[in-house]
């Protein structure tokens, strides 16, 4: 059983990947990688690269970039989206999925938190 590897969006709790890592879940922040600053498209590009699901507050654009993939039938590795939480409640959140989800279950997937 294969599990979701993570790309944290720098509008997140940037502490929430080393949360994450501690309880054995591969999770980098877009700080961690330099990618800060770079455009929505792009982080999305890395993430497949890297096949990683992406986890953002950033509903509005991400919401129309994983449009954009079904349009073009263009595979995604899953966007996980939520409003803005607490750290504590988003953690419990993203445990919760990632405990009960493979990796497999993400492609393609807008997961709403």
């Amino acid at each position: 059983m294969a599990k979701a590897k993570l790309l944290i969006d720098e509008n997140v709790h940037e502490r929430l990947a080393e949360a994450l890592r501690r309880r054995s879940f591969d999770a980098i922040t877009v700080s961690e990688v330099s990618r800060k600053g770079r455009s929505d498209p792009e982080q999305l590009d890395f993430a497949i690269s890297q096949e990683r699901a992406v986890l953002t507050f950033n509903l509005v654009d991400y919401e129309r970039l994983a449009v954009e993939c079904f349009h073009r039938s263009r595979e995604h590795f899953g966007i996980i989206v939520s409003p803005e939480r607490h750290f504590r409640d988003l953690l419990s959140r993203v445990l919760k999925l990632l405990r009960e989800w493979e990796a497999d279950d993400f492609k393609d997937q807008i997961i709403y938190l």
